[in-house]
């Protein structure tokens, strides 16, 4: 953009430093801000007929005031302003509340036109304001505020900077794009955001803005790629493929087809000299960790070290255990390093890794640490670190020279979120469960069929089969959760008396206590397990056959299947039970959906679609950026081929220096953290 447009809005008229800062407030700060602050929805106030006119709908009326107005007041501050209109013959009721100061508006015999809600039961009007006797614009642009800045302040403001700045928006999209998409040049776009003579001006507008958006965002993308991908920036992992291929033929069972194409994926990353960064997503219990032993395997027959970090000791303990179980200790040597390793453990594991005795490291956190030093480090592998956006996944790859990276995740991530937040990885899905798996049953039954539940549940525990039961997590307080499950907790000991062991597990408890009872419930020391989410990631007891989830609607869509992975982890028959009593149909539709299907990457959708893309996680997203205009879930389709054409234009060679793209260059320069093109 144009220097002019970094201009700040204090030097527009009627912007004194009081009213810049509430404009700040808002996000406003320059003049480019200000043309960018987008409406949210728009009114249209069109004049109507009331012979045309739905019920609920909102309209503008005109006609002659026929009975003057009255204000009556009750409460305080509170008023309702009444007056008669005539439109044809036909008269019909106003109404406003607490806008007393309107009534100097309404003057008996004259015209009239108002902005409501149109009740046609009652043949009256709920008015929201009063637009004079005529108005300019059919069509009402209206805007986030706050109670510094009104409506019409903050449209006079973006008016006068139209006409000061407008020659100086300049085109950022190359004419090709424009021409195949049919898209509005983009200084008409901008006031058409602000300014529609109509829906399809409006619609038109809308598309052109979202399109630059996603697609200048999906660039930078791109280019974030192409440096990941240069040659001087990778390894090159030549691992032996004998060796490979007679540990993978001694794992106690066949790979999946999918497991057997994301290894192929992976393996070959590794074998070439580019930089791997690489997303692995695998639905809950899809066998992702015997892919990333693969890898691992891989990596140490080529003389490097591989690392694998979990967000938590407990995981980061199974993994050990899993991984032990699938390497030769004669053949891999592998070390566990979390935040409770003892203090002269932790020295010779640092020791070791620096001199490269240690072939295999898994850790949590602790791995990233300052003096972790590794002697070869070749490949890292992150679980479940959906929570970290584009910026913090640099921090792993400073570890050793440019190791190769990759992330898993057994939550879904709908495909617009992993076109976003992890839109500079490659992407590779393993969808299919390991032969023998037999689907979860999910059922939802209310609070007040519980003890029915538990009655029922005596048939799976009596087969000597176990249960967990889940309380929410109420973020604001620690106390509460512990509270919910003690309770919880004492109800199961009630109810099952002597016949079986219940064991609790909370987010308070100390590491060493929760792995105490984590390894009772796995060794069946104890049938029933109450627990908060801490549970959640990772967890195999696979005689655990019953989830028990109490008060559902609390979780998101992905945390629930997450939850429910934690059973049917064997050839039993498991089952999810949803006890929720959701208080809108929202809440009530994810309890179905949940019913309904096992597919981790269809629910992730529908959560997407339910929530938004800010909670899919459960969890404000670091690595979802926030766009102005567009939506990902209603401009999924825009963001689709925002993408595939930023791909196209990466492809060319030198595109960069041709005439037609150097708007765009300037656009990615002015928005660009890092300086892409040299």
């Amino acid at each position: 953009m144009a220097a002019g447009l970094k201009t700040e809005v204090d030097f527009l008229k009627g912007v004194g430093p009081k009213r810049a800062q509430d404009l700040a407030s808002l996000g406003i700060v320059t003049v480019e801000d200000l043309l960018s602050y987008y409406p949210f929805r728009y009114d249209d106030i069109k004049e109507r007929d009331l012979t045309e006119l739905a019920d609920q709908e909102k309209v503008t009326l005109k006609g002659v005031v026929v009975a003057p107005a009255v204000v009556n007041r009750f409460g305080y501050k509170k008023s309702m302003l009444k007056f008669r209109m005539m439109q044809d013959h036909v008269v019909f009721n106003v109404s406003f509340f607490n806008q007393p100061y309107l009534k100097d508006k309404v003057i008996l015999g004259e015209e009239l036109a108002v902005y409501g809600k149109w009740d046609a039961k009652r043949k009256a009007m709920t008015g929201m304001k009063i637009l004079g006797s005529g108005t300019d614009d059919d069509f009402a642009p209206i805007y986030h505020v706050n109670k510094s800045i009104k409506q019409k302040t903050l449209i006079d403001l973006i008016r006068q900077a139209f006409d000061l700045y407008k020659n100086q928006i300049e085109e950022n999209l190359p004419r090709s794009l424009k021409e195949k998409y049919r898209l509005l040049d983009r200084e008409k776009a901008m006031y058409a955001m602000h300014f529609p003579t109509d829906k399809e001006e409006s619609h038109q507008a809308k598309r052109r803005i979202v399109f630059e958006e996603f697609f200048i965002f999906q660039m930078k993308l791109q280019s974030l790629k192409q440096v990941e991908k240069a040659a001087i920036n990778g390894l090159a992992i030549q691992y032996d493929v004998k060796r490979l291929k007679s540990f993978i033929a001694s794992l106690p069972f066949e790979l999946t087809a999918a497991q057997k194409k994301v290894t192929n994926e992976i393996c070959a990353d590794l074998k070439s000299p580019l930089h791997m960064q690489r997303l692995l997503q695998g639905d809950v219990g899809s066998g992702k960790t015997v892919v990333a032993a693969i890898a691992l395997y891989a990596t140490m027959t080529a003389g490097f070290q591989g690392a694998l970090m979990v967000p938590t000791e407990i995981l980061a303990q199974q993994h050990m255990e899993s991984l032990n179980q699938l390497f030769d200790p004669l053949e891999v040597s592998t070390a566990l390093l979390t935040g409770s390793t003892k203090a002269k453990e932790r020295r010779i594991i640092l020791e070791q890794l620096a001199n490269g005795e240690i072939d295999v490291v898994v850790g949590t956190h602790a791995l990233i640490q300052e003096d972790v030093i590794f002697a070869n480090l070749g490949l890292v592998i992150t679980d479940e670190q959906h929570r970290f956006g584009v910026n913090q996944r640099r921090v792993l790859r400073e570890k050793g020279l440019r190791p190769d990276v990759l992330f898993m995740t057994a939550t879904p991530i709908p495909r617009t979120l992993a076109i976003t937040a992890y839109g500079e990885m490659d992407v590779s899905i393993i969808d299919e469960l390991p032969a023998g798996r037999i689907p979860i049953e999910t059922r939802w039954v209310r609070p007040s069929q519980l003890d029915s539940v538990l009655d029922w549940s005596h048939q799976e525990l009596k087969q000597g089969h176990q249960m967990y039961v889940i309380c929410p997590l109420i973020e604001e307080s620690e106390t509460l959760d512990v509270k919910n499950a003690t309770e919880v907790y004492e109800h199961l000991q009630a109810f099952y008396g002597q016949e079986y062991k219940v064991g609790m597990l909370h987010g308070k408890m100390k590491n060493q206590e929760k792995e105490t009872i984590m390894t009772d419930f796995k060794e069946n020391k104890m049938q029933i397990l109450v627990s908060t989410t801490v549970i959640e990631v990772g967890v195999n007891v696979p005689n655990a056959t019953v989830m028990l989830i109490i008060d559902a609607e609390r979780f998101g869509l992905a945390q629930l299947h997450q939850l429910r992975g934690r059973v049917g982890r064997s050839a039993k028959a498991s089952y999810c039970i949803l006890v929720a009593d959701p208080k809108n149909e929202t809440g009530a539709a994810r309890m179905k959906i949940m019913t309904e299907t096992n597919n981790g990457f269809v629910l992730s959708e529908e959560d997407l679609k339910l929530r938004g893309p800010g909670e899919v996680f459960g969890f404000r997203q670091s690595g979802i950026p926030q766009f102005i205009a567009g939506d990902l879930v209603a401009d999924a389709n825009i963001l689709e081929v925002a993408r595939s054409e930023a791909q196209k234009v990466w492809q060319m060679k030198n595109w960069h220096v041709l005439p037609e793209y150097q708007g765009l260059v300037a656009a990615i320069k002015n928005q660009a953290e890092t300086q892409f093109f040299d």
